[in-house]
């Protein structure tokens, strides 16, 4: 049986998310190791030969609890985001030296889960990252802390990686972290623990693997990775979690055994369903099991007969979980009506919308172009 790791070597643009936990090397009490950052912009240069890679990074906040002189990562969302605005100038200024003196050239990009979610700020920041990624400029991108607030937040820069993978049209996504990869219990609490070299599918039960941060300098935990990697899994992307540590990207690229691979599912969607998978859910909505298999096995559009429950506060044109009636979701889409709209229509058939509102878009509550199947 074929190494699945030997196919990795093919990459061409691989996109490589960086870590507070990994950037500070020295615990929790310190904001960036400078040694291990250098030597990490040494493997960063090494996978540029011959490829395109994206850099993810987080440490902004943590570089500005530095230079402001706090004491610990600050809990006030005011605060956070002065400290973010005050790190990221000193973060992407070493970046660009380090970077500049390995012969590179590199680019700042600052986004929010807003410029994802908004179509046509979507497509210009695929447009400004492909004529970067032409040039050969390596883009270093990191969450706008600075004016990111609840709603308009990614959660994580896992969840950014990920993302930013279909924002790029990347054929692979590393994860560096403070861990050796997934193992099958937590090695901080059992040394037996035995590292899991390849997940082939992100399941519930490979998720209970996973618990939340430990770090005061991170945002995430094992479990923000392995949702990042399911997510760049459902897109048709390989992922691999690996130890933050100098010289485990060149083994990762050589085929070597080093953290966990995460093989993909299936051929890479399209990228319109791949935007969607990308949204934030604003509702959803539990139909039933022949409105399943409707969209499922026969690829049809959800029409209101088939929905049973209606959850959220969602508009027209907003994305909604679709769900089994017991709640496990197992697509997404683009609602075609508001949540009351859908309340006030549920269970009815399609010749019946015009009397019950008053008026018709469509015959159905999720058009089958503005849907993709998840699970």
């Amino acid at each position: 049986m074929t190494n699945p790791r030997f196919s990795l070597a093919r990459s061409k643009r691989p996109v490589i998310k960086i870590g507070s936990a990994v950037l500070a090397g020295g615990g929790a009490k310190s904001s960036l190791d400078r040694k291990k950052f250098s030597a990490l912009c040494d493997d960063i240069a090494g996978v540029a030969k011959g490829r395109t890679p994206v850099v993810v990074t987080s440490g902004a906040v943590a570089l500005g609890v530095e230079r402001l002189g706090l004491g610990a990562r600050p809990k006030e969302m005011a605060l956070k985001q002065a400290a973010a605005a005050a790190g990221q100038s000193r973060l992407m200024r070493l970046y660009d030296d380090e970077l500049e003196a390995r012969g590179l050239r590199c680019a700042q990009v600052l986004l929010t889960h807003a410029d994802i979610a908004n179509r046509g700020r979507y497509l210009n920041a695929r447009r400004a990252l492909a004529e970067l990624l032409s040039r050969e400029v390596v883009p270093v991108i990191n969450e706008n802390d600075t004016v990111s607030v609840e709603e308009i937040k990614f959660g994580d820069n896992d969840a950014l990686a990920a993302m930013v993978v279909d924002l790029v049209e990347a054929d692979l996504l590393i994860i560096l972290t403070d861990a050796g990869g997934v193992f099958s219990a937590d090695p901080r609490k059992y040394p037996d623990a035995q590292r899991i070299p390849v997940i082939e599918r992100v399941t519930a039960a490979v998720e209970t693997l996973a618990g939340g941060s430990e770090s005061d300098l991170g945002t995430g935990g094992m479990i923000t990775k392995l949702r990042a990697a399911r997510r760049a899994s459902e897109a048709g992307v390989a992922s691999a979690i690996l130890p933050g540590e100098p010289g485990m990207l060149g083994k990762l690229f050589a085929g070597e055994d080093v953290g966990t691979l995460v093989q993909a599912q299936g051929e890479r969607r399209r990228l319109r369903k791949r935007w969607m998978l990308d949204l934030k859910a604003r509702g959803s909505l539990l139909v039933d099991d022949g409105a399943r298999a409707a969209l499922i096995e026969r690829k049809k559009s959800l029409l209101p007969s088939g929905v049973r429950e209606v959850h959220g506060a969602f508009l027209s044109g907003d994305p909604v979980e679709i769900a089994t009636l017991d709640g496990h979701p197992f697509a997404r889409g683009l609602a075609v009506y508001s949540a009351d709209e859908v309340r006030r229509i549920s269970g009815l058939r399609s010749a019946e919308i015009e009397s019950k509102l008053g008026y018709r878009l469509l015959d159905c509550v999720v058009h089958r172009d503005d849907l993709v199947v998840t699970a």
